[in-house]
């Protein structure tokens, strides 16, 4: 315990560096809580120019030592051509990890680069770089849509046990003035997804996705924001049903897991980690943007090397292996390399598993909250089709 609080105390971090730079006085070091903002740029021929940024919060609800660390994040920006985004995403453990809230609401003008449904070598065109899962310049065969979105999603669960959690939730998107710009239908050109939108009998123009949710969590995870050792495993057994508004019924069986091995007892930042998610359509159809897909998780992260919405489909598998490592002794910098797969069928030819989608890539690491082991993250990764980029965010992607 004493080697921890030495390392701990030892450890520097871009909080510290700016107060030496300002030379203002330390606060009380409770470990308790953590504050972190990051700006974002970007561009998009589709989007425009892009501002904005993303906070992160830590603290602890109740005593550290039987509480999980709370999590919140805020992340909001605008673009040139009128896309806007806000959106408030939650993890609570309330005092002794009674209870777990998590939630995730967004209302947003919206924007993705579409590619078609499945993963196939066939039909894919060669892209370039893009910033944060949006592209540079749009491949010819990229498909924007833009749309409103009003989503709200919340899950609740009760303890059973120390690393035991059960639980249900509600879950309501919204898609509307759903506009696909390469839409032509007078002339004959269609998109992907208007020939869905078609095929299942619903408006193109807009459509609701609402169910409820049972949930089953498992949780040994050592930290909330970057941890050394332990495993996170959630099952989710979704079901949108008109009853709720919802304009398709459907079923589908959600599946999260995380696992943390540390190399090193020494220098615990030693660290390979293991993610995995999936979603499996098990019955009934959902709307087009509501497939799930690359970039599709909560913090829109999964998929590095490839745009958001890359690849889709009615069930979709994700697997993801990371080597974490530090650079310098102070902790300050560190780094990280990373391999991930995913695949898409699309509900016709391209059944699940016919072909993986490989990417990788390298990243930096700077420490900015040793309270919370909040990192700013700088990576660059590349995957098939020409496609490579940059990707940035505040606290590790899993």
């Amino acid at each position: 315990m004493k080697a921890q609080e030495k390392q701990y105390h030892d450890t520097t971090d871009v909080n510290l560096i700016v107060g030496k730079i300002l030379k203002s006085k330390p606060r009380p070091d409770s470990k308790k809580s953590g504050l972190a903002l990051l700006p974002s740029i970007g561009y998009n021929p589709s989007m425009g120019f892009l501002l904005g940024a993303n906070i992160t919060a830590s603290m602890y609800i109740g005593d550290p030592k039987t509480t999980r660390m709370s999590t919140g994040t805020a992340t909001a920006y605008l673009t040139s051509k009128g896309i806007i985004n806000l959106q408030l995403r939650h993890n609570i453990f309330t005092n002794g990890d009674d209870w777990i809230f998590q939630g995730n609401f967004q209302a947003s003008r919206m924007l993705v680069i579409d590619y078609g449904l499945g993963t196939s070598s066939s039909s894919k065109s060669d892209e370039g770089l893009n910033v944060d899962g949006y592209p540079i310049e749009n491949a010819n065969q990229a498909y924007p849509i833009t749309f409103g979105l009003f989503r709200l999603n919340e899950k609740v669960y009760r303890q059973i046990n120390k690393s035991l959690f059960i639980g249900g939730g509600i879950n309501f998107d919204f898609h509307t003035n759903i506009k696909d710009e390469k839409l032509q239908v007078d002339s004959g050109k269609f998109t992907p997804h208007y020939n869905y939108s078609l095929e299942k009998g619903i408006n193109p123009e807009h459509y609701f996705a609402n169910g409820i949710m049972f949930n089953i969590q498992y949780n040994t995870k050592e930290h909330g924001n970057r941890s050394y050792g332990g495993m996170y495993a959630d099952l989710v057994l979704r079901t949108n049903q008109k009853f709720l508004g919802s304009t398709l019924n459907a079923v589908q069986l959600i599946t999260e897991f995380r696992k943390y091995w540390s190399l090193s007892s020494r220098n615990p930042e030693h660290v390979i980690a293991f993610w995995h998610l999936g979603t499996f359509n098990l019955s009934g159809d959902v709307p087009y943007l509501d497939l799930p897909g690359t970039g599709t998780d909560l913090f829109n992260r999964s998929g590095r090397g490839y745009t958001i919405g890359r690849f889709r489909g009615p069930s979709y598998f994700y697997l993801e292996s990371e080597y974490r490592f530090p650079i310098s002794r102070n902790k300050l910098f560190s780094g990280v390399a990373f391999l991930n797969l995913q695949t898409a069928s699309d509900g016709k030819n391209i059944n699940l598993f016919d072909q993986l989608e490989p990417a990788a890539g390298a990243g930096l690491r700077i420490l900015f909250n040793k309270k919370s082991r909040t990192n700013i993250c700088i990576d660059y990764a590349f995957g098939k089709y020409g496609s490579n980029g940059l990707f940035f965010g505040l606290n590790e992607v899993f």
